[in-house]
């Protein structure tokens, strides 16, 4: 999943954030050098583009198996009906939530997942985004893992990116970038790979939010599911010397650098 606290500024002073803070000795200390690489490389990705916290929730259910394209086609919809906002959610039939949301697949299962959110909001919390996000952390993040449709990585988007708290979301594209640098192993849990973050970075939601956002910019740019362009990307430096590094050929395929002529 691809989903920055809603209309992040620019924020230049992380990389000094997180050279402040006194990282934990251990596995993943390059955790900070790897984000200062990224960041001086790519700048801030300013994620992402919702224009309230409501609707950062709805497009984490709808971005669940899709591209971001069909998100945005179903939002659009929402947004034409104006039916961003809880109550307005809720009243509608699910049937027609459903035909509104169909460019993002899976539509029946995905309204019934934002019908059951709603209502959990109301119910739990007086259908205010504002009294569910003072919960404890701990405690609202279960509440969420305990919703229909919700696991832990869209638990993980909804309280980072519209909530502003500080639980590092944990893609494929985190992953793929984890294991190839001998970070995290295949089988890796997804409670492991975020305690790394969780562990060796301050918890600063600004730095997860930026932090994410620039991961999955370098998968799409370089770090490809298949034929990664590891001698153009910033964290080239960083692999592990147990893989060999890679360049792009002509034909941008990667290919070992022992067999460049």
């Amino acid at each position: 999943m691809a989903i920055p606290i809603i209309n992040l500024a620019p924020r230049t002073n992380l990389t000094k954030t997180v050279h402040r803070r006194k990282l934990q000795h251990g596995q993943a200390p390059a955790l900070a050098q790897y984000y200062q690489a990224l960041f001086s490389t790519l700048g801030p990705q300013h994620w992402w583009p919702a224009k309230s916290a409501f609707e950062v929730i709805v497009a984490a259910f709808l971005t669940q198996n899709t591209s971001w394209r069909n998100v945005t086609l179903a939002l659009e919809n929402l947004r034409a009906a104006r039916l961003l906002t809880p109550a307005t959610l809720e009243r509608i039939p699910e049937t027609k939530l459903a035909r509104l949301i169909r460019s993002s697949g899976y539509y029946r299962q995905k309204a019934r997942k934002l019908k059951l959110f709603v209502r959990y909001l109301r119910t739990n919390h007086g259908g205010s985004l504002k009294k569910m996000f003072r919960t404890p952390l701990p405690r609202l993040r279960a509440e969420l893992l305990e919703l229909h449709g919700i696991g832990p990585e869209t638990a993980d988007a909804i309280l980072l990116y519209a909530g502003g708290l500080p639980s590092f979301v944990v893609d494929a594209y985190t992953r793929r970038i984890l294991e190839r640098h001998g970070l995290a192993e295949p089988r890796a849990t997804y409670h492991h790979i975020q305690d790394l973050f969780h562990s060796n970075l301050p918890p600063d939601p600004g730095l997860y939010n930026e932090y994410h956002a620039l991961i999955v910019r370098a998968s799409k740019d370089w770090c490809h599911k298949r034929n990664p362009i590891c001698s153009e990307c910033p964290l080239a430096p960083f692999l592990p010397a147990s893989s060999l590094p890679l360049r792009a050929d002509s034909t941008h395929r990667a290919v070992p650098l022992e067999a460049t002529p």
